[in-house]
């Protein structure tokens, strides 16, 4: 399997990017490909789906978003091009928030998600994402903060959306605290 590819990108279209790397163009389905800049250098973390008549590359910006693609996909009856449009719909951390909380009207939201795979996919995935990172496009410094007075990931991550990034520092600390307490 593939871990990541380094490269420039060349094409955009709704689905997928093209990525060159030794003058070769991988062609990787993404969740939102309008998220990357044409001839701009990119690391993107892969997946390799292969089957009998396909053999397909979905790409990340981030591990976390590829870790939570990877077990959405591991859901019955739930393929790759299903776990990319709930990525590409949702945040991560409000999708494993879902999942845990039983959200079933939440999962429907997402394109081609009915009751049946809903409930599939808390009944395969809640609970597993205890030691799931959070990610790092929200403020480190305050998560770093949290993890330093002992709180956990699944605790934070609850929180994380209900805080202004407006803020200071210092703010999103004392929100964040009110948030924890209640």
């Amino acid at each position: 399997m593939y871990s990541y590819i380094k490269g420039f990108i060349t094409d955009l279209s709704p689905t997928n990017i093209v990525l060159e790397n030794n003058n070769m163009g991988y062609k990787i389905y993404t969740p939102n490909s309008y998220s990357f800049e044409l001839n701009k250098e990119y690391k993107v973390y892969l997946y390799n789906h292969i089957r009998e008549d396909e053999n397909s590359l979905y790409g990340f910006k981030t591990l976390e978003e590829r870790d939570l693609f990877l077990k959405l996909i591991e859901v019955k009856g739930l393929g790759p091009k299903m776990g990319l449009l709930i990525i590409a719909s949702g945040t991560i951390n409000g999708i494993i928030d879902a999942i845990n909380r039983e959200n079933i009207l939440y999962l429907k939201k997402f394109p081609k998600i009915g009751d049946k795979v809903a409930r599939q996919i808390i009944l395969d995935l809640k609970g597993k994402f205890k030691d799931v990172e959070i990610s790092s496009n929200e403020s480190d410094e305050l998560v770093e903060v949290l993890k330093g007075l002992g709180y956990k990931n699944p605790d934070i991550i609850k929180i994380l959306p209900k805080i202004n990034k407006e803020l200071s520092l210092e703010n999103q600390i004392k929100e964040a605290l009110k948030l924890m307490l209640k």
